[in-house]
């Protein structure tokens, strides 16, 4: 397994701040940013972070002793960019963006440099397909709020290695994240497809007028929602029983929905520009504040879980 001693992070958008602030969680890795454009990324992670400073999870000190490990660059042909033992591009969500960053990067970096890519939704497959050395790439999907949520899915293209995988999973590992590995490169993951399929789910529950989107929300917060993070749904079915499994699932699958198109209702709003946070309406009405105090709450709720704070 390569020892990693020198990160870069492409992009230092809202997703490529935080991966590199989570990196800095390891002291001795060298974490190097480039966009672009001059971005002060620094300003961004004190933002993020100041919930974690208000609930005496790191200190002023602690936050910038790790900010200060961080370096920014616009000069894609400087040393730190030629000397990166691994890379984790972080640019926006677009194929074609992606693979022109790579296709870049491979002629900038060392050929033994591994590259990941972080994405929730796109292939890495695809994503590399026209590089020369496909073994060391690997997807690494960091969810959002990144320096919060642990989990990161390590996916494995249909050409990653064994040896660029263990180390990607080892590098997260050590700045403290929960990596898990996708063992085939498949739409939405491991992680997305479980959420889309519960998103489906809610979303036909309000569209066949069973309940509206206030309720639904609460059936999940109140009840299995609450159990989530510490039971999960294979540790609950061999809880309960494989057996008494079966038989709820032959008695209500079929009455699940299973539509493979998105729902009527999320065309109609899409159509009617009703976007949600980004409109103040969606699935219901949000003011300004509230949409505020979902976000901190959330955050507020994150740190309590994962630091008792």
């Amino acid at each position: 397994m390569k020892s990693i001693k020198n990160v870069l992070v492409v992009g230092g958008g809202m997703m490529g701040k935080n991966i590199a602030f989570v990196l800095t969680a390891n002291p001795a890795l060298k974490v190097v940013v480039t966009d672009i454009a001059e971005t002060d990324i620094r300003a961004g992670i004190r933002a993020n972070c100041r919930q974690l400073i208000e609930h005496s999870v790191i200190t002023e000190a602690e936050l910038e002793s790790r900010l200060n490990r961080i370096v920014f660059t616009t000069d894609m042909g400087s040393a730190p960019v030629r000397d990166a033992d691994l890379v984790i591009e972080a640019v926006y969500e677009d194929m074609a963006v992606k693979r022109r960053t790579f296709a870049a990067l491979e002629t900038l970096c060392r050929e033994d440099a591994i590259f990941c890519t972080n994405t929730s939704v796109m292939s890495p497959s695809e994503i590399s397909a026209e590089l020369k050395c496909r073994t060391r790439f690997a997807g690494t999907h960091f969810w959002n709020p990144a320096h919060l949520i642990p989990l990161v899915e390590v996916v494995k293209s249909d050409a990653t290695s064994d040896e660029t995988a263990e180390t990607v999973m080892a590098l997260l590992v050590s700045a403290g994240k929960k990596p898990v590995l996708c063992q085939k490169d498949v739409p939405g993951f491991v992680a997305n497809r479980m959420q889309h399929a519960l998103w489906r789910e809610a979303i036909s529950i309000v569209e066949n007028g069973i309940a509206d989107a206030e309720t639904v929300d609460m059936a999940v917060k109140y009840s299995f929602g609450l159990r989530l993070p510490q039971l999960g749904p294979l540790e609950n079915a061999d809880m309960v029983g494989t057996d008494l499994t079966y038989s709820i699932h032959d008695y209500i699958l079929p009455f699940l929905e299973s539509s493979d198109k998105p729902s009527p209702i999320l065309r109609e709003l899409r159509d009617t520009g009703d976007l949600g946070f980004k409109t103040g309406k969606g699935f219901r009405s949000w003011t300004p504040e509230e949409m505020q105090a979902v976000k901190d709450d959330l955050n507020t709720y994150l740190i309590n879980v994962l630091y008792g704070k």
